[in-house]
């Protein structure tokens, strides 16, 4: 069975999306680079342009995905991505409120209406001996709170937003251990990575 991790860009003072869910600055290392990489999906491309050490790890992210976890907020800032996810994998939304015009045979889209724990058990079904990706800073922080996450990828950029969403609020009183497994320093960006240490007592 793969890991359940989650990953985001962010600026120096810890935010994942500035003001009005902008998240432009954040993004721009993806295709400011030298390196192009393409993601065919059907009938469109998705053509990324990083520095090459970025381009392998986002290469390897592509290739261990099998399945999405996110929030109904990401899904319509998204705007569904399309239709279709740009991992191409099943993506299982935790929503109060399911919108029935997704609601259809060979929608990539399943609505969970019954909490994160449960998303997070369909998803590692879903994607089998693959990965399971978190997304958006609300259930990012359910997952963590819960001890769903086995792993955090941070992108780490040289800006401070000021404002917007932190992906690090909202994690309750208790301290919670990690420990560093990889850091690439690459044009522009910092790549992190961390294991969530489930074995050193970080809850009461």
């Amino acid at each position: 069975m793969g890991k359940v991790g989650a990953g985001f860009s962010m600026s120096l003072d810890g935010f994942i999306t500035g003001p009005q869910d902008d998240v432009q600055r954040l993004f721009g290392w993806m295709f400011s680079g030298d390196t192009e990489y393409k993601l065919s999906r059907g009938d469109r491309d998705i053509v990324l342009k990083a520095p090459a050490k970025s381009i392998e790890l986002l290469e390897d992210l592509n290739s261990t995905t099998g399945a999405v976890v996110t929030g109904r907020g990401m899904f319509d800032v998204a705007g569904a991505w399309g239709g279709r996810h740009p991992l191409d994998v099943p993506v299982f939304v935790v929503t109060h409120n399911v919108p029935q015009e997704w609601v259809k045979e060979g929608s990539p889209f399943t609505f969970v209406t019954d909490g994160v724990e449960s998303a997070i058990r369909q998803a590692r079904e879903a994607a089998g001996d693959k990965n399971v990706g978190v997304g958006g800073a609300n259930i990012a922080q359910q997952c963590i709170r819960a001890g769903l996450l086995d792993e955090i990828q941070i992108d780490l950029l040289p800006v401070l937003l000021g404002a917007g969403i932190r992906l690090f609020d909202h994690l309750g009183d208790f301290p919670i251990e990690l420990e560093s497994t990889m850091m690439i320093e690459s044009p522009g960006v910092t790549h992190l990575r961390f294991r969530v240490v489930k074995d050193g007592g970080n809850r009461p």
